[in-house]
């Protein structure tokens, strides 16, 4: 029988932290899902542990003999789900208690929509420092535009999402650092949302993880992040919010050669981001960094993007 929920886990080495979700997924009361298992870890560690649930629950284990990497060990979990729905969950996050799966599958079992997800807690060193959920203007706001991600991952990692198992296409293996937005933001283009402001699930944070190892590196953002506008077109600089991201992505990085850049980005940069570039290297980083400054200048040089535009289409 086709279960409701397939729990999808990329591995990867950490075993104490795959040990502590397989066990919040065994304390859950509901019990209509099956776990995927796609491992990448170099030794037998995740296999010995995962051994150790037969029987307790659906469980199927796969290893992988040549590592994916992220996300594409996500996308082959994701192959072989039988579910209805797909809840990722990457092994340093867990379940926040024991009727959280329920939560969602309460959800998924009257929704009319494809993309359900919860508000969680964010942990540190194995501490409770903070609960990420939406407000109602914030909720709105991602209702009506989800380019508004621009402004923050307000839908948060991947593990808090459940996504129903009828997508042509998962996530962008092409990507990393711009992955989980990018996703959010294509399949919010094709479905309604439900949100749950509970905390439903707990995510674990650690040196370890992709954004850690990425954050200010200019051979990954660079690249990763004019992929992105080419992928969803450079129109979307319209969007202030998204203008203000791109503007706020050369500010941090520093980079004051345009050669550079170019080397870093690999493919062709749309000319918005080569004058918004430009206008920033007139201004010494110091100045720059300056937060009145930079906004106010970021959005007059929006403004005058917005009426270059305006006079090219009306040529």
């Amino acid at each position: 029988m086709q279960p409701l929920i397939s729990i999808c886990i990329p591995a990867y080495k950490n075993i104490t932290l795959l040990k502590r979700l397989l066990d919040s997924v065994m304390a859950q009361s509901f019990k209509d899902f099956e776990v995927i298992v796609s491992d990448d870890t170099p030794d037998t560690s995740a296999d010995v542990l995962c051994k150790n649930y037969t029987g307790k629950f659906q469980l199927t284990y796969i290893k992988n003999i040549s590592p994916l990497g992220s996300p594409a060990n996500w996308n082959n979990a994701i192959r072989h789900a039988r579910g209805k729905w797909i809840k990722i969950m990457h092994h340093d996050d867990w379940f926040a208690h024991a009727e959280s799966l329920k939560a969602f599958a309460d959800a998924a079992l009257t929704a009319t929509t494809g993309f359900i997800f919860s508000a969680y807690t964010l942990y540190k060193h194995d501490h409770c420092f903070k609960i990420e959920r939406l407000d109602k203007v914030t909720e709105n706001l991602l209702r009506k535009n989800p380019l508004i991600l621009f402004r923050k991952n307000y839908i948060g990692h991947p593990s808090t999402t459940l996504i129903r198992n009828n997508l042509e296409s998962w996530y962008d293996e092409k990507i990393k650092w711009v992955v989980d937005f990018e996703f959010y933001i294509r399949i919010l283009k094709q479905t309604r949302f439900i949100y749950l402001n509970e905390p439903l699930i707990n995510i674990g944070l650690g040196e370890h993880q992709i954004t850690s190892q990425v954050f200010r590196n200019r051979s990954v953002e660079i690249p990763e992040n004019i992929y992105l506008l080419n992928k969803l077109g450079k129109k979307i600089l319209a969007n202030i919010v998204v203008y203000d991201y791109y503007w706020r992505l050369l500010r941090n990085l520093q980079i004051r050669n345009w050669k550079e850049f170019e080397a870093h980005a690999k493919e062709k940069i749309p000319v918005a981001v080569k004058r918004m570039f430009e206008l920033q290297w007139r201004i010494p980083l110091k100045a720059l960094n300056k937060g009145i400054l930079s906004k106010t200048v970021m959005f007059t040089s929006y403004l005058k993007e917005m009426l270059i535009v305006k006079n090219e289409n009306s040529d």
